[in-house]
């Protein structure tokens, strides 16, 4: 079976570029230095500083290895796309008629997701509704509590790229 394609924003792809590098190389020496450091201390059995070294390097690695994992299977969005049409990184003002509001999320990959800041995932509902549309175009979301209508106001690069 393939695996599945990370499709990343080119700001996104940066970033965990950047903490790899980070881990790797920072994070790995400090945590080495601390494993050593403990060890010094003498009997390993009871020494709480060596356990805790020992389980921060094991989520040190397991971040390292989530991410080479991300990266080998990374997609960047095409920013050279069709800037009038909603896709991965754009960022979309809707108008949402339920609430009569206006919203302004970046579309983003799965990897990036994060509501707290309005990247919503390509694959969410309102993600996949919005691939693909324009502006004035009108398009209705299926949620847990029924179908939403949102209207398309406007579609732009997102400001990190």
């Amino acid at each position: 079976m393939a695996d599945k394609k990370n499709i990343l924003t080119y700001a996104g792809l940066k970033k965990l570029q950047e903490e790899l590098e980070d881990l790797k190389v920072v994070k790995r020496k400090e945590i080495a230095d601390k494993i050593k450091e403990a060890r010094e201390q003498g009997d390993l059995s009871e020494n709480a500083e060596y356990d805790a070294a020992k389980e921060e390097q094991g989520h040190i690695e397991a971040r390292i290895g989530e991410i080479e994992a991300i990266l080998k299977n990374a997609e960047v969005a095409d920013d050279d796309v069709d800037l009038e049409v909603v896709n991965v990184g754009r960022r979309v003002k809707i108008h949402d008629f339920e609430f009569d509001e206006d919203l302004v999320v970046d579309i983003v990959g799965s990897t990036e997701a994060d509501s707290l800041n309005n990247k919503i995932s390509n694959e969410s509902p309102l993600g996949k509704a919005l691939i693909g549309s324009r502006v004035n175009e009108v398009v209705e979301v299926e949620l847990p509590g029924g179908i939403t209508e949102y209207k398309v106001l406007e579609v732009s690069r997102t400001e990190e790229e």
